[in-house]
C-alpha cells in the first residue's frame, strides 16, 4: 500500500499548533484519503440551507450529523439523523441537530452539521485502533453499529498487521457468520474489508500521535466496505522510552546469570534458618561446581567455606551475586558489584515497591544500570537451573532434571511448580522467580531459553507485562521453535480504561491479552493446574499433522463427554471415511458404534481395544487420539494400559508417532495404569474426561501458531 503520510501529518501539526486533541470532519475525510480508508461523500455545512445545497450536489439519500468537538458520541446526543430524501427534510433535520446538540451540552461548540451520503446496505461492522500501556498500538475488528458495547464482539491485534492476519480476525469474533451473507443476501468483501482493516493498522502505526481510531459503523458489502462514522483522537504528550538491550546484550548477561562460573552470597549467614544460611547450603547440597563465594563483613569463613568482607576483595571475576541482606543496604553493594563486573544480581530481598517503597526500588535499578548490572527481582525466591545443579535460592533445593523451563512473579507460584515437578515427576531445566520484575522479565528470560539446548518448552506465570509489545515480538519467535505457555493472572479484574470511543470501550485488558498471546503463538493456560499439565504434556507428544481427532472410547457416555471437550478445546472430530468404519467394525460388536466416537463397548476383551488402537494409529487420515476406558472385569485398567503402551510403542518403532492421550475412568487402580503410561510418554488422566483433551488442544494451539499444521 501506498500512504501519504506527510498529508496526514500536516493535519496532526496544525491540531497540535491549535492544542486540539479531535479533529474535524473534514480533518478526518483528509487523514482516510491519505490512508486508503473509504468513506462516503461529504462535506461540512454551517447552515440549514447549505446543508440542502451539499446534498443536491452528493446526491440522495444523505444522513446529517452534528459537528462538534465537543460532543463525542453522537448519537447520545441525538445528533445523527438518517436517510434524508429532498431538500426540506434536510432542512428541517439541521435546525433539530442543532438544537438537541445545544440542549445535550449547552456549552458545545457547534460547527455546523456534516452531510454524507448514505453509505447502502451491507453488515455493520465496527474496525478501531487503541493506544495500550503495554502493547502500544492495537487495531480491532468486530461487530458494530449501535449495540456495539452491548454485544461486546471484537477482536485485536498489534498493529501493523498484514492483510493476512486482518482476514484472521474475521474468524475470531462470535457473529462470524455474517460476513457469508445473512438471510441469503451476499458475502462481505473479505478482500476489501481486510484492506481497510491493515491501512488502519498503518495509519496509527506511522502517526503515533493518533492514540484512538473509531470507525463505526463501517458497512461491508459485496462491492466493499466503507466507514460511515470517523473518530480520530491525538495524544502529544511523548510516549517514555522503554528500556531495552539487545538480543545480543540480552543473551550474554543471562549465559553468565544462568550458567555461572562463580557465584557470590552477599550476607552470606552460618545461622540457621537465615536466607544467607539456607541459600548457601543450597548451592553446596545441589552440587553446583562453580566458585562458590560467601560475602560477610565479619567472618572469615560460613559453613567451612572462606568468606570475603566485601565482593570487591573476591579474588577474580564474579558472575552473579546473590542478594540476601535488607533492601536498604542494597544499593550500596551493587555498586561495588559495579567495580567487579557482576553481570547479574539476584535480589531476594522484600521491602521495595511491593510494599510501596518505590524510590529504593529505583535507586536500585539506576545503579544496576549505569554499573550495566541486570536485576533478577526484587522480592524473588532465587533461581533453578538444573543443568548446572544450580539453585540459587531459599528454598529446598530440586535436581529432577527435564525439558521444562518454568517462571513466576510469585513465591507462592513458585513453590507450587516446585512441587507439581517433583510430584509429577516432571524434570526441569529451571524455576525462576521475578517478582517485582524491577529489570529482568519474561522478555529476557524467552531469549535465553530460545537457543538452550536443556529446554524444549517454558511456561511462565505473568501478572503483568512491562512491555507487552516486546514481550509479542520475543515470544512469536520463540514460540516457532518451541511452546511457550503463558498463565496471565488477573483475567477477570476491570481492566478497561475509561471509554472515550467505542473501541475503548472495548477493550478490556484480558481480550487484549488473549488477542496478542493467540498472534504471538502462545498457548494460554487459564488455571495453574493446567499451565503445569501442560508444560508436563506438552514435550510428550508429537506435533500433530493434521487436524483429524479420532475418539476410542469403551463407554458410550465418555464418548460424549470427550466429544464435548474436543469442540470446547477447537479440536476437529473427523468424519469418518466409510472404509475405515467398516474396518472397525470388523473388531467391536454389532451392538458397538462406529463412526466417531469409535464405541467398543465395555464388554469386549483387551484384543479390542488393541486393535482398534493399532487401526487408528495406522490411518494415516488419523491425526491424533483420544482414548477413553472404562474400568471393567474383562480388561482391567493396568491391562488396558500394558496393551495401550506395546501398541504405542510398536507404531513408533514403524515411524508412526501422532499424538495420544487418555481418560481413565474407574475405581482407584486406574490411578496407577495412568502413572504407568505417563511413564511411557502417553498423557493419561484419572476421573476426568476434560483435561487430556484439554491437553491435546494445547499441543494443537501451539502447532497452529507455529505453522506446523
Amino acid at each position: 500500500m501506498s500512504y501519504d503520510r506527510a498529508r496526514a501529518r500536516a493535519i496532526l501539526e496544525r491540531a497540535r499548533t491549535e492544542g486540539r486533541t479531535t479533529l474535524s470532519a473534514d480533518e478526518n475525510a483528509t487523514i482516510c484519503a491519505a490512508y486508503q480508508i473509504p468513506i462516503p461523500p461529504q462535506a461540512l455545512a454551517a447552515s440549514a440551507g447549505e446543508a440542502a445545497r451539499i446534498a443536491k450536489e452528493i446526491g440522495y439519500p444523505v444522513a446529517l450529523k452534528i459537528a462538534s468537538h465537543d460532543i463525542l458520541h453522537k448519537s447520545d446526543a441525538g445528533g445523527v439523523t438518517l436517510n434524508l430524501a429532498d431538500a426540506k427534510a434536510v432542512e428541517a433535520a439541521y435546525e433539530s441537530l442543532v438544537t438537541r446538540a445545544k440542549a445535550y451540552k449547552k456549552d458545545a461548540r457547534i460547527d455546523g452539521a456534516l452531510v454524507q451520503r448514505m453509505a447502502g446496505a451491507g453488515v455493520e461492522l465496527i474496525v478501531g485502533a487503541i493506544t495500550d500501556p503495554s502493547f502500544g498500538k492495537l487495531v480491532a475488528f468486530g461487530v458494530g453499529g449501535v449495540m456495539v458495547e452491548l454485544l461486546s464482539d471484537i477482536t485485536f491485534r498489534l498493529a501493523p498487521v498484514t492483510a493476512a492476519e486482518a482476514q484472521a480476525m474475521f474468524d475470531e469474533i462470535r457473529g462470524k457468520e455474517i460476513l457469508g451473507g445473512v438471510r441469503g443476501g451476499p458475502a462481505a468483501n473479505r478482500e476489501a474489508l481486510a484492506a481497510l482493516i491493515e491501512n488502519v493498522s498503518h495509519l496509527v502505526d506511522d502517526i503515533p500521535e493518533i492514540v484512538e481510531v473509531d470507525l463505526n459503523p463501517v458497512f461491508a458489502s459485496s462491492s466493499g466496505a466503507i466507514a460511515a462514522d470517523v473518530r480520530i483522537l491525538l495524544d502529544f504528550t511523548p510516549a517514555p522510552e522503554r528500556y531495552r538491550p539487545s538480543r545480543d546484550e540480552i543473551k550474554r548477561a543471562m549465559n553468565r546469570i544462568m550458567r555461572p562460573e562463580s557465584i557470590a552470597i552477599i550476607g552470606a549467614s552460618a545461622e540457621e534458618g537465615k536466607i544467607g544460611n539456607s541459600v548457601l547450603k543450597n548451592l553446596v547440597n545441589g552440587g553446583y561446581k562453580g566458585r562458590i563465594l560467601p560475602i560477610h563483613p565479619s567472618l572469615d569463613s560460613v559453613l567451612g567455606i572462606k568468606a570475603c568482607k566485601s565482593i570487591k576483595d573476591v579474588p577474580g571475576d564474579v558472575d552473579v551475586a546473590v542478594f540476601a541482606i535488607p533492601a536498604r543496604l542494597v544499593a550500596k553493594v551493587l555498586q561495588e558489584c559495579g567495580e567487579k563486573h557482576v553481570a547479574g544480581a539476584v535480589l531476594i530481598p522484600s521491602g521495595f515497591a511491593e510494599t510501596g517503597n518505590v524510590d529504593l526500588q529505583r535507586e536500585a535499578l539506576d545503579v544496576a544500570r549505569q554499573n550495566h548490572i541486570r536485576l533478577m527481582g526484587p522480592n524473588i525466591y532465587g533461581f533453578y537451573y538444573t543443568p548446572m545443579n544450580l539453585c540459587a535460592t531459599f528454598c529446598t533445593p530440586y535436581d529432577v532434571r527435564g525439558k521444562v523451563a518454568l517462571s513466576s512473579q510469585s513465591g507462592g507460584v513458585g513453590m507450587a511448580i516446585l512441587g507439581f515437578s517433583r510430584s509429577s515427576k516432571m524434570g526441569v531445566s529451571a524455576i525462576v522467580g521475578l517478582g517485582n520484575k524491577a529489570d529482568l522479565d519474561e522478555d529476557d528470560l524467552l531469549t535465553f531459553f530460545e537457543d538452550d539446548p536443556d529446554t524444549d518448552v517454558v511456561a511462565m506465570h505473568v501478572e503483568d507485562l512491562k512491555d507487552g509489545r516486546s514481550f509479542a515480538e520475543v515470544a512469536k519467535r520463540v514460540s516457532a521453535k518451541k511452546p511457550v505457555i503463558v498463565l496471565k493472572a488477573g483475567r477477570t479484574s476491570a481492566g478497561a480504561r475509561a471509554a472515550r470511543s467505542h473501541t475503548a470501550a472495548l477493550a478490556g485488558n484480558d481480550r487484549i491479552y488473549d488477542d496478542v498471546l493467540k498472534q504471538s503463538g502462545v498457548v494460554r493456560a487459564y488455571s495453574l493446574n493446567d499451565m503445569l499439565e501442560f508444560a508436563r504434556c506438552l514435550p510428550l507428544m508429537p506435533a500433530p499433522k493434521g487436524e483429524n481427532v479420532l475418539i476410542i472410547t469403551g463407554a458410550g457416555g465418555s464418548g460424549v463427554l470427550l466429544a464435548d471437550a474436543c469442540v470446547d478445546n477447537g479440536l476437529a472430530l473427523m468424519s469418518m471415511p466409510p472404509d475405515l468404519d467398516q474396518a472397525f467394525r470388523k473388531f467391536i460388536p454389532p451392538f458397538g458404534a462406529a463412526g466417531n466416537p469409535v464405541d467398543i463397548t465395555g464388554g469386549e476383551p483387551p484384543t479390542t481395544y488393541q486393535n482398534t488402537i493399532r487401526l487408528g494409529l495406522e490411518d494415516q487420515r488419523v491425526h491424533a487420539l483420544v482414548l477413553g476406558y472404562w474400568h471393567t472385569i474383562i480388561t482391567p485398567p493396568m491391562v488396558f494400559a500394558r496393551l495401550a503402551a506395546e501398541v504405542v510403542e510398536e507404531q513408533r518403532r514403524k515411524g508412526i508417532n501422532k499424538p495420544l492421550v487418555a481418560s481413565l475412568v474407574g475405581d482407584i487402580e486406574v490411578e496407577e495404569a495412568c502413572a504407568y503410561l505417563f511413564e511411557r510418554r502417553i498423557p493419561a488422566y484419572p476421573y476426568t474426561t476434560e483435561k487430556p483433551v484439554a491437553v491435546l488442544g494445547a499441543k494443537y494451539r501451539w502447532a497452529r501458531g507455529a505453522g506446523l499444521i
